[in-house]
């Protein structure tokens, strides 16, 4: 199968490789589709490629269930993977030695190694073991220190020319607010992110999971911080439900774990502002695999189809 395709995977063995910023997160599967075992491998990002040197050593040391020989492996990272699939094209200041690195050649593999944005593969991971497993059309939107995206169309994660797509966090839902990391002004990331909780609240609050603390003992105040990031959230939802119209939208990152305090009112915004044309809004869901999605979608981008 391709990077983007949600097709029927053949039974081979795999391992998805999800580099993160200071860890490798890593997750086996034998041939019956069966997680073998996972596990998370921090790195020093100052000593160059020793990320790289981390993931070869896992690769050297499968699980007895693992047949080598038929191995398949798979690669999530952060930035902008490029058109063949095989390398990620952007990624500017982070990671050295990521940029244009070919994973099939690294690994020395004997089969192709399919590289995928991050945000991604957790999209992928998500459609295929977790919470949109029965789902052809689905967005995944990641809430934390900014917020990540990805969407699935058709069975196929969107890309577009750049490998851009799903980029969710950076829609303008205030034309007249300061820029964000990418320019936009008064963007998604900016009004419900982790990275601007301090500026959003007045210099209240630090953190997002200190406000919600607040929010859960009904402090009027972080009550109406939190009210308002929900209600762009709602929006910024709703717009994306009228332009790719999927069947589910999967919330994770840090800031999901709020679980009620954020899905309840959210919720609750979507009834007044998303078009329901046949009556039905669209299922909003917690995410299921947590932080090894990136693995699990990478683990899937390898296997060829049946």
């Amino acid at each position: 199968m391709t990077a983007s395709s949600c097709t029927t995977p053949a039974p081979v063995p795999a391992l998805g490789i999800d580099l993160g910023g200071s860890s490798v997160k890593f997750a086996w599967f034998t041939s019956d589709g069966t997680c073998a075992a996972k596990g998370n491998t921090p790195f020093e990002a100052a000593n160059p490629m020793e990320w790289a040197q981390n993931i070869q050593a896992i690769i050297r040391s499968p699980p007895p269930a693992i047949d080598p020989q038929h191995l398949h492996v798979g690669v999530s990272a952060p930035g902008l993977a490029s058109a063949d699939g095989r390398r990620i094209a952007c990624m500017p200041g982070r990671l050295q030695g990521l940029v244009n690195l070919d994973w099939t050649e690294l690994l020395e593999r004997p089969f192709p190694v399919p590289v995928l944005n991050d945000a991604h593969a957790a999209l992928l991971g998500e459609c295929w073991l977790g919470a949109g497993r029965d789902v052809s059309n689905a967005i995944l939107l990641t809430l934390g220190t900014g917020v990540g995206g990805a969407v699935m169309v058709d069975g196929k994660l969107l890309r577009g020319h750049l490998g851009r797509a799903g980029h969710l966090g950076h829609i303008s839902l205030d034309t007249l607010a300061p820029p964000d990391i990418c320019g936009v002004p008064g963007s998604l990331e900016m009004m419900i992110g982790n990275c601007s909780i301090l500026e959003r609240s007045g210099g209240r609050y630090q953190t997002t999971h200190d406000l919600l603390k607040d929010v859960a003992a009904q402090e009027p105040k972080a009550t109406q911080i939190w009210s308002l990031s929900v209600h762009y959230l709602a929006c910024a939802i709703a717009s994306f439900i009228n332009i790719t119209d999927p069947q589910r939208v999967i919330i994770g990152g840090g800031i999901a774990r709020a679980d009620h305090l954020l899905f309840d009112p959210l919720r609750e915004h979507l009834s007044h502002i998303e078009w329901r044309p046949l009556g039905n809004g669209v299922e909003i869901v917690p995410a299921q695999l947590g932080e090894f999605a990136g693995a699990y979608g990478a683990s899937r981008a390898s296997l060829p189809p049946s």
